[in-house]
Formats: C-alpha cells, sequence, structure tokens
C-alpha cells in the first residue's frame, strides 16, 4: 500500500495591489476592503482583469490566486 500524506490549509493566497496576501477565510471583496479600512466611495477594484461595480463587493467572493487591484482616489489640486 501507498500511503499519501495530504495537507490542507485553512487559508488561501491571493495577489493584492502586486503583494501577496494569506486569507485565513472565505471573504467577499467588501468584507476584505472593510477589514483593511478602505472606504468604497473613495476607491475603483479590479479583480482578475474585471473592474467590478461598487454593487458587487458585497457578493464576489476572493478565491485561491484571485489578483485584486484597489486604486485610490486622490482629491486636492488647484
Amino acid at each position: 500500500l501507498e500511503f499519501r500524506r495530504v495537507l490542507f490549509r485553512s487559508s488561501m493566497l491571493i495577489t493584492v495591489n502586486g503583494k501577496t496576501k494569506e486569507l485565513q477565510n472565505t471573504l467577499t471583496i467588501g468584507q476584505y476592503l472593510e477589514e483593511n479600512s478602505y472606504v468604497p466611495s473613495q476607491i475603483a477594484v479590479e479583480l482578475n482583469e474585471r473592474i467590478l461595480s461598487k454593487a458587487e463587493y458585497s457578493t464576489t467572493v476572493l478565491h485561491e490566486n484571485d489578483i485584486l487591484e484597489i486604486v485610490s482616489f486622490m482629491g486636492g489640486g488647484r
């Protein structure tokens, strides 16, 4: 008999703004943004090269190897 050791990871890896992040739980985009102190009205979110509407933040679940880009809007100017 051949025995195989199977490792189960309870976390998953995603990429956020070019940096690898480890998530311990399954999260929606909205939950991730809230946990990381983003203000939805001040950002735009791209998931796997697709820009999401703000309405999608609460229903779109993050998955292993997702690529998330979060762009903040800066105020100011003359």
